[in-house]
């Protein structure tokens, strides 16, 4: 059971003006392996969105959090930026298999600035703000996400031994 937490980032649903879906779609297609342990809406501020990382990752330790919205173009997409100001390892293969099977569907798709990484023992990897986006997001890394879970955790068989 890998201890999760959802975060999701817009102003409209943080002021209660907008229902969140996207932050519910994760939790539906997680399944019962992922225990979702955190789950808040916050407004597109970087220092905000930061800190929710770091107390995800420091105080909550969490196994992963998955973050929806605030990935794209406008000036309110701040997401990866806080993001990568506290990882501590990026995992680029993440973000590149979603983008890669996104592009099989619209050519919008290289347009996500999201990224993934580690801090500490927690993989934070950010998904867009739509119910598709994270829907075709999850369907292009569910399958690799519980071993790369678990080999973060250390629990994973040893290199070769499969």
């Amino acid at each position: 059971m890998f201890r999760t937490g959802i975060l999701v980032m817009s102003d409209k649903g943080a002021r209660g003006e907008r229902e969140d879906l996207s932050g519910k779609k994760i939790e539906e297609m997680l399944g019962p392996g992922y225990s979702i342990e955190y789950y808040e809406i916050v407004p597109d501020e970087k220092d905000i969105i930061a800190e929710k990382l770091r107390n995800a990752c420091d105080v909550l330790a969490l196994d992963l959090l998955i973050t929806s919205g605030g990935t794209g173009f406008s000036d309110r997409d701040v997401t990866p930026d806080a993001t990568l100001e506290v990882i501590e390892k990026l995992t680029p293969g993440i973000p590149e298999a979603i983008r890669y099977y996104g592009l099989q569907k619209t050519p919008k798709a290289m347009l996500s600035r999201a990224v993934a990484g580690i801090r500490g023992k927690t993989l934070i990897i950010n998904m867009p703000g739509s119910v598709k986006g994270v829907r075709e997001s999850l369907e292009a890394i569910l399958l690799a996400l519980g071993h790369g879970l678990e080999i973060l955790a250390g629990s994973a068989g040893e290199c070769g031994q499969e």
